[in-house]
């Protein structure tokens, strides 16, 4: 809005100057229309910041807005010389910013509104209906080519829809630009907040794991003890199973805290790892006869990873999303090529969904909202991806599900690799 009152300010300002230098008068017929204009669209600015704070269909007042500069534009060309106007440009500027605030579907709107007006007033013009101010000289019929006319408004039209069509291009790359921005910047602040509590982590889980040790241990050599009854031995086997249970957790802590080794990283190609781990969920008892899985797997796709890691990965995935899902549900599993030729896979679920305050916690340690579970999962699974270079996003709509999105490093087949260095 701001934008706009400027640039047609000094515009107009520019043309009163010319005007005002070829002729004295300040109260010509045109200067009057120009000042009348200039006003009215002050005038409207004013609205439009009263308006802009009250407004909740922030697009629809967009829409309105650009439609009427438009109009606003067709009456300058109109006062300035209709067919001999040098201001047919405004038209494709309107058309570029409604690209960035509308993209395609608004853009094209505009550039279809813009090209009907000054189809309509060239014709009207041209049989002697309009008669511009500033320009004496109008556009009679017998007076000039038609076929000249007619190529105006043609070339005006095309220029207003390539404009529409490239700077809709480039708002669209803006716009995703500005989102991966968005998403590395999540995925920055992430990695920066669970290295350090990994650092911390990594020596407390050491510190518990060795008197952890020594206690179970211990509670062995007792149990072995042949003056132990059989009440004693049922409180030692209560002990060593929460004591084993307490030393899963700190491996799990552990597993958080440092990365994985990479030391069985090897070619791996996605969809039939995929595949492998989908028959062994499907026989879990928590996806078994309630959850379908719908496969949109493309093959051929590799990326170098431990395949024992990716199933840990995909189980951890498919087990939250079974575990969203209350009752019969869907999760759909896909695989692509993104455009800067890496490796994509998606899992969707059909579950309750997450809040955005949620997803900012999800990779947080002991962070859960299922009444079971150590909350280590989405943490391990983080860093399993990280340790090879990778990332995940998440996206969830409550009540309609989740997904999640992993950013796997492409490479070529073995197959191909071989040939290119001349195995093959």
């Amino acid at each position: 809005m701001f934008s706009r009152l400027v640039f047609t300010t000094f515009l107009l300002g520019a043309t009163m100057c010319l005007q005002i230098k070829q002729d004295s008068s300040f109260t010509g017929k045109p200067l009057l229309f120009l000042y009348g204009l200039t006003g009215g669209i002050f005038l409207l600015s004013f609205f439009y910041t009263l308006l802009i704070y009250h407004v909740k269909r922030e697009r629809l007042f967009a829409y309105l807005q650009i439609i009427f500069d438009t109009f606003v534009v067709s009456l300058i060309i109109y006062i300035t010389g209709c067919y001999s106007s040098s201001f047919v440009f405004f038209y494709l500027i309107v058309i570029i910013y409604s690209s960035m605030l509308l993209f395609k579907r608004g853009s094209m709107l505009m550039a279809s509104i813009c090209s009907i007006q000054y189809g309509v007033m060239i014709d009207l013009e041209y049989y002697g209906v309009l008669k511009p101010f500033i320009i004496e000289e109008t556009l009679l019929a017998g007076s000039h080519d038609w076929s000249h006319v007619l190529y105006k408004i043609a070339f005006t039209m095309i220029a207003c829809f390539a404009v529409a069509y490239l700077s809709n291009i480039l708002s669209e790359q803006a716009e995703d630009t500005k989102n991966q921005l968005v998403v590395m910047e999540d995925h920055v602040k992430r990695v920066e907040k669970m290295a350090a509590i990994g650092e911390m982590a990594a020596g407390l889980a050491h510190e518990l794991k060795n008197p952890l040790a020594s206690l179970t241990g211990s509670i062995q050599l007792l149990r072995e003890d042949k003056q132990f009854n059989s009440y004693h031995d049922k409180l030692i086997q209560i002990f060593l199973r929460e004591a084993d249970r307490l030393n899963d957790l700190v491996n799990n802590f552990l597993m958080y805290a440092k990365p994985p080794h990479k030391g069985q990283t090897k070619a791996t190609e996605i969809s039939k790892e995929l595949a492998d781990t989908i028959r062994l969920f499907e026989r879990d008892s928590v996806c078994r006869e309630r959850i379908k899985i719908i496969n949109n797997l493309n093959e051929d796709i590799w990326t170098e990873i431990d395949p024992l890691h990716l199933r840990q990965i995909l189980l951890n995935l498919f087990l939250n999303a079974a575990e969203s899902i209350e009752g019969i549900g869907v999760i759909n599993v896909k695989t692509s090529t993104t455009s800067d030729n890496n490796a994509a896979l998606e899992i969707s679920d059909t579950g309750c969904g997450m809040t955005d305050d949620t997803i900012k916690s999800i990779f947080d340690p002991f962070f859960t909202t299922k009444q079971k579970g150590t909350g280590l999962g989405l943490s391990i699974v983080h860093n399993i991806l990280e340790a090879y270079g990778n990332r995940i996003d998440v996206k969830s709509i409550v009540n309609k599900g989740t997904t999640i999105r992993l950013h796997l490093k492409k490479i070529n087949p073995p197959c191909f690799q071989e040939y290119s260095k001349g195995i093959i």
